[in-house]
């Protein structure tokens, strides 16, 4: 009997196996300006974001360190820093096109020594049990079909006392910088797709899948039951964005 089981893809209802080839094709097409979209889309303020899950991360010398859903690579070249040549960091993504441009980015500026690449499904991780002190994910659970099995995967690769940060939109906590962001996001955003990436679909796709995305305490329970314990958030710009971490026993 056919599979007719269907997921989200933004507002839309998609078959299960539809998804990951249509977010893939957002990611190529977005690639090779997806920094510089950041920087607009945000103001910079994402670069914020991404060193405050830096520091919650709790890495050290010597580390080894997963940067699941990667793409250009800003997380993994913060982590490259801190555990120094003794450690190891893996830049995973399942977009080709988005690795590429990390990969790039990377070895230009210098990065490299430490810092493996790994075309990886986060439902699926290629590693053994037990491989990493940390593992991220920084804008990609949003994008997942089964977030469970994503989140048990991570799980499952992590040593026992390693913790995992899930940097991601959310759920506004103020009613009046929801309807801002509402605003900004289905109005300004999709335009400064148009206009610098020539692409506004890709970016109204972006603005839906947020909304789609779990709320703040959904996605810890979420972390509860995949196993991991000590759960908890901080919302970052008013709740725009939360910062979730886990802990493997």
């Amino acid at each position: 009997m056919k599979d007719d089981k269907t997921t989200h893809f933004g507002y839309r209802n998609v078959r299960e196996e539809e998804k990951s080839s249509l977010v893939a094709g957002v990611f190529h097409s977005v690639a090779a300006r997806y920094d510089l979209m950041n920087d607009l889309m945000s103001g910079g303020i994402h670069r914020i974001w991404k060193r405050i899950t830096i520091e919650m991360a709790g890495a050290r010398v010597g580390h080894h360190v997963l940067d699941v859903a990667g793409g250009t690579g800003d997380l993994s070249a913060r982590f490259a820093d801190v555990v120094g040549r003794e450690g190891r960091v893996v830049l995973s993504d399942i977009n080709e096109s988005m690795l590429r441009v990390g990969r790039d980015k990377l070895i230009d500026t210098g990065y490299g020594a430490n810092i493996d690449y790994c075309l990886a499904d986060a439902e699926q991780l290629p590693f053994e049990d037990q491989s990493f002190d940390c593992v991220t994910i920084g804008f990609g659970l949003r994008n997942v079909t089964h977030k469970d099995r994503a989140l048990e995967s991570m799980l499952r690769v992590l040593k026992p006392g390693g913790r995992l940060l899930v940097l991601e939109f959310s759920k506004p906590t103020n009613e009046g910088l929801a309807k801002l962001y509402d605003a900004y996001s289905f109005s300004l955003l999709p335009k400064i797709g148009k206009f610098v990436a020539n692409d506004e679909d890709s970016y109204r796709y972006l603005a839906e899948s947020i909304r789609m995305h779990p709320d703040q305490d959904t996605l810890r329970d979420m972390m509860e039951d995949a196993g991991f314990v000590r759960c908890d958030y901080h919302n970052l710009t008013g709740g725009i964005v939360a910062l979730h971490r886990g802990f493997k026993a």
